[in-house]
């Protein structure tokens, strides 16, 4: 048999197949049964089948999330079948991708192991925040309906969070199960509380059902409605006993009120109807009143206000919604007619009218002397005492037309 060679191997003339490393050579096979050639296709055949499962392994590497564990057990393997390898070609380019494929590997294991941190990090911060709001709500909420709904939420959003280490779990946990079971026995002590405060207030309720059923035929109106008006406010501050209890104490509490109430409405509206008549007739005097207006005799004009007024107290009270009206049509025109006392008392004051003539007689006399002054500062052209004494009697005369006009007042 002949024999044949490749850069990476070799066949000897017995038919042995060798292969060449950077060790040395090595027997890979035996060929018998043809040319030594077919020998060489046959062991390259191998290798090739060898380079291709690691050239499969190098794009899962490179292109799916296969776990860095899995790959190396699978480099592992590949490295043994390449050491151990029956086939022909670069067997030492195989182990350095073999080589590379680690490196990429460990670099994948050291990311899977900061995303597992990161992830870790991220799950013990979200149910640190679930664990927070729990015990908060354990604290402070009232809403117990709200409350309760949101607790069932947090142990949800616990459920779907990542798991942590298992001490910082279980820590997490117990925290979080001591703040439902704070929650629950807060709830319970309120509504425990709740119940009794619901019974004082039936029993406050039901006292003033039966101040206010007992007032209910009174028919001291102004008295009893104050009266009312306190049950009211008492009732208010009372708080609310059970919803059945409270439907029915109202029911009994307003029906008492209504009563009371419409009684005196129609009391009221008998009454008013009489206020009507009195209305009218103060409507009457009101007109005969205003045609005193504008006032020329003061003295006659007084005398016939009080006669009206006389007739007015007598004529008794009118509606509440016309008493303003009718009350202040009244007070103007007093008001006018006192107005003209006023000013008939000032014209015929004579302390007034004394000193109203003192006043006018003082300014022509200071009149006089302020032109006879003018005079001779025009006489002697003494300019600037011609223009002090143009101003002051300019002023006086001012003065003096005013001072005579309150003197003809009096006239």
């Amino acid at each position: 048999m002949s024999s044949a060679t490749d850069p990476w191997g070799r066949v000897d003339e017995d038919g042995t197949v060798y292969v060449r490393t950077s060790g040395g050579e090595r027997v890979v096979g035996s060929w018998q049964a043809g040319a030594p050639e077919e020998a060489l296709d046959y062991f390259k055949r191998k290798y090739d089948s060898l380079r291709t499962e690691i050239g499969l392994l190098e794009q899962r590497v490179r292109t799916t999330d296969l776990q860095p564990a899995q790959a190396q057990q699978s480099i592992e393997r590949l490295r043994e079948a390449v050491a151990e390898a029956h086939a022909v070609g670069d067997l030492d380019a195989l182990g350095r991708r073999l080589d590379g494929l680690t490196e990429q590997v460990g670099r994948r294991r050291e990311e899977v192991k900061a995303q597992r941190e990161q992830h870790r990090n991220e799950a013990r911060e979200v149910k640190e925040r679930i664990v927070a709001e729990a015990e908060r709500i354990a604290v402070e909420e009232t809403h117990w309906k709200n409350g309760g709904e949101r607790l069932r939420q947090l142990v949800e959003e616990w459920k779907a969070a990542d798991r942590i280490d298992r001490p910082t779990e279980t820590s997490l946990w117990k925290r979080l199960s001591s703040a439902r079971n704070a929650f629950t026995k807060r709830r319970k002590a309120y509504f425990a509380t709740l119940d009794d405060q619901r019974d004082e207030s039936r029993r406050e309720k039901e006292r003033l059902v039966t101040e206010a059923e007992a007032l209910s035929g009174s028919t001291d109106w102004g008295e009893t409605a104050a009266a009312y008006r306190d049950l009211m406010r008492r009732w208010k501050t009372a708080g609310r006993a059970s919803r059945e209890v409270e439907e029915d104490l109202w029911t009994r509490f307003k029906g008492a009120q209504d009563v009371f109430f419409q009684a005196r409405g129609a009391a009221f509206a008998e009454r008013d109807a009489e206020f009507r008549g009195n209305a009218e007739e103060k409507e009457k005097l009101l007109a005969e009143a205003e045609r005193l207006l504008p006032v020329r005799d003061v003295r006659q004009a007084r005398q016939s206000l009080r006669g009206i007024q006389e007739r007015w107290e007598a004529a008794g009270m009118v509606p509440r919604d016309q008493r303003d009206r009718l009350e202040g049509r009244l007070r103007k025109i007093e008001e006018t007619v006192r107005g003209a006392e006023e000013n008939e008392w000032r014209r015929t004051n004579p302390e007034a009218r004394a000193r109203a003539e003192a006043t006018v007689t003082q300014l022509r006399s200071s009149i006089d002397q302020l032109e006879k002054r003018l005079a001779k500062a025009r006489d002697a052209a003494r300019e600037k005492d011609i223009k002090d004494a143009e101003d002051a009697l300019s002023a006086r005369k001012a003065w003096l037309e005013e001072a005579e006009r309150t003197l003809t007042e009096f006239s």
